[in-house]
């Protein structure tokens, strides 16, 4: 039996809820962390940042969430620097 439409639309809004509690919880475990590692005082515009934030996630999610480690350790890149950035001076 089919489910009425508004049992779907209640388990819609119910499902929404659930999704704004959770986007809430990661954006509170982010900023906690982002604030432990100083970004509280940087000045840096929103888009810098938000390229930032996406290279980190990138750089996470092709390697699985695991940091690899090289044989010789790379220069720490600067916060702003360009996607392309070598660490070469």
């Amino acid at each position: 039996m089919k489910k009425p439409s508004s049992k779907i639309r209640d388990e819609i809004a119910r499902l929404q809820e659930q999704l704004r509690a959770a986007e809430t919880r990661e954006a509170e475990r982010i900023g906690r962390l982002a604030l432990k590692a100083g970004f509280g005082e940087i000045v840096i515009e929103d888009g810098e940042l938000l390229a930032a934030f996406e290279a980190l996630a990138t750089r996470f999610r092709t390697g699985g969430g695991k940091h690899e480690r090289t044989a010789t350790p790379s220069a720490p890149i600067p916060v702003g620097a360009p996607p392309s950035y070598d660490g070469e001076g």
